[in-house]
């Protein structure tokens, strides 16, 4: 079953937000974006795996999740496990799927992401990233600190608002099958 939490009541009015034009798009326009992680993957030990049967199911509320926010953009890691997160909402609005490499850094991979969403010439961008990713790019596009996500936590919808004028906002709202009790107890990860 697909899970939808009370914070798409919060996208809802996001969405619903006068100054959002889904008209207008591109640099000038406002812009939603809708960052997740990659969904549960099949394998802790293979360095590019694909997505588990949980992680299959989770794109697929993803894409549920995200049928009516017309996403004209979509931003993945070169790691299989976020093109398949992706493709459900790729394959539903027929977008092809742009691949932002890692960079140097977490910032420099945070810094190319946010910049290829604000060059997106739509205004509703989909972003699948990793754990220890979101966060940097939540704050990128200058949305607020937030740390990193924990290895069991999948179920975060983080969606900011960046508008044509004035400061960005975010709104947290959850998809899918929920993250267990106590999923954002966790000591540092690395690239998950």
């Amino acid at each position: 079953m697909t899970a939808l939490k009370p914070g798409l009541l919060a996208l809802a009015a996001v969405l619903c937000l006068p100054s959002v034009s889904r008209a207008q798009g591109g640099a000038s326009g406002d812009k939603l974006v809708f960052i997740v992680r990659h969904a549960e993957k099949a394998s802790a030990t293979d360095p590019d795996p694909s997505l588990s049967t949980e992680g299959q199911a989770r794109a697929a509320a993803l894409a549920v999740a995200l049928r009516d926010a017309a996403i004209t953009d979509a931003l993945v890691t070169p790691r299989k496990r976020t093109i398949e997160t992706a493709a459900g909402v790729v394959a539903a609005r027929q977008l092809t799927a742009h691949v932002v490499g890692f960079g140097a850094s977490g910032e420099a991979h945070a810094a190319a992401v946010a910049d290829a969403v604000r060059a997106a010439k739509g205004n509703a961008v989909l972003v699948v990233g990793h754990s220890n990713t979101v966060h940097r790019i939540i704050a990128a596009l200058g949305g607020p600190q937030l740390p990193e996500l924990c290895d069991p936590q999948y179920d975060g919808l983080y969606i900011v608002h960046l508008p044509a004028r004035g400061a960005p906002s975010l709104v947290r709202a959850h998809f899918g099958a929920s993250d267990p009790p106590n999923a954002a107890t966790c000591v540092a990860n690395s690239m998950r």
